[in-house]
């Protein structure tokens, strides 16, 4: 217990110093010892109290001396919990691989902006400019989080900008009609042909399709209702339920006659297909609408691995899609250009921004437009036709 310079007790971790301020300190549950120093005996009270309360309760201390490590803890943990796990976890991948060397052991308070360019430049000799962008957000969200919570007054990435180009729009892949057409004629010899027509016929996100269930159906209304994705962890090496990506993710949509005729075959054929030990299990996962704990049942599972009865993992789809695109004589793609196929074929056949904006699950028209619609040569040509052809009298 400490003394004032008149040798009177202040208070466990808590004396008055030759210069007469008040050291407060304790041991923090990290190991750490914070110590500040105050003009009066109760300033130095009320902050070691609070201090050690927030210390023992997981609580943050938003004080002048609060650290990026600190506030990027509580951001994780407390803020951003309704986020898809892939969105969270390449917010932390990027802040810990790339943001937390140069600013992390600062005080919140002293980030100024060339600290953030800093991040930046270092990053551009090494990653390819998507990188550098996730890292932009990443950050950029967290200290928005920090100004919105008056943890900051002001954002200090303002006036930041990444200079090394993105990906364009035109980069993404999706199929050309001709290009489609080859690749169903060489997946008609495939036991993964439903599932590829399913996201053609839908623009499902793989993880939709891999955790659709037969009570995500309804048969009498022929529509198809996403509320839940299942994954592969690879790393820890088992399969994990969750909810889909966004809560605009959550929609109905409903069933072309192909897409309706596949599932029905899919149900008619679920007694006499090979199933796993694995599907006996129950996988939990958080409704991001409510809150709610649910349920996806593995034996309910509509698409299953036809050989060994498990789910078919991401990365297997993708093995399987080079395959058939040899095999076609097309440039190889992945899954996901599925879903951006999906997107152009709906575009060209007149479908309205809005209502694809909606079938796809997107947040804004901007997503759907900027990422997912493609003008294609073939609609360019179709178009100026069609001008022509009004034009004429």
């Amino acid at each position: 217990m400490g003394k004032n310079l008149k040798g009177r007790e202040c208070g466990t971790g808590i004396y008055q110093r030759k210069d007469g301020l008040y050291s407060a300190r304790y041991n923090a549950r990290d190991g750490s010892r914070p110590e500040k120093y105050f003009e009066t005996l109760p300033e130095a009270r009320n902050w070691l109290a609070d201090a050690i309360y927030q210390d023992k309760h997981g609580q943050i201390c938003t004080g002048k001396d609060m650290t990026v490590d600190q506030w990027y803890q509580f951001w994780m943990d407390n803020l951003i919990c309704d986020l898809a796990p892939n969105t969270r976890r390449n917010y932390s991948e990027r802040y810990l691989i790339n943001a937390q060397p140069v600013i992390g052991k600062m005080k919140i308070t002293d980030v100024k902006p060339m600290h953030c360019k800093a991040i930046l430049n270092r990053m551009e000799p090494i990653y390819a400019g998507s990188t550098i962008r996730q890292t932009y957000i990443a950050i950029g969200t967290m200290f928005r989080a920090a100004v919105m919570n008056d943890v900051i007054v002001k954002h200090p990435m303002d006036g930041v900008r990444y200079t090394k180009p993105t990906r364009a729009p035109d980069d993404i892949h999706f199929l050309t009609i001709e290009e489609q057409r080859l690749f169903l004629e060489a997946a008609k010899r495939s036991h993964n042909y439903r599932q590829y027509v399913l996201l053609l016929e839908t623009g499902l996100r793989t993880a939709e399709m891999i955790g659709l269930t037969w009570d995500s159906i309804d048969w009498r209304k022929r529509t198809l209702t996403v509320s839940k994705s299942l994954e592969y962890r690879h790393g820890d090496g088992y399969w994990r339920a969750g909810p889909p990506k966004t809560k605009h993710s959550y929609r109905t949509i409903p069933l072309t006659n192909k897409a309706y005729d596949i599932l029905k075959t899919a149900y008619d054929e679920r007694t006499t297909r090979k199933e796993s030990e694995l599907l006996s299990q129950v996988l939990e996962y958080v409704d991001l609408r409510t809150g709610e704990k649910k349920c996806l049942l593995m034996r309910d599972l509509v698409f299953i691995n036809w050989r060994t009865g498990e789910p078919a993992k991401n990365s297997s789809y993708d093995t399987h899609l080079y395959k058939l695109c040899d095999e076609a004589g097309i440039e190889r793609f992945c899954m996901h250009a599925l879903r951006h196929t999906y997107a152009t074929r709906a575009i060209e056949s007149g479908m309205q921004p809005k209502v694809l904006q909606k079938l796809l699950g997107h947040a804004s028209i901007k997503t759907t437009m900027d990422r997912y619609v493609h003008v294609t040569d073939d609609s360019l040509t179709g178009a100026v036709q069609a001008f022509e052809r009004s034009m004429m009298f």
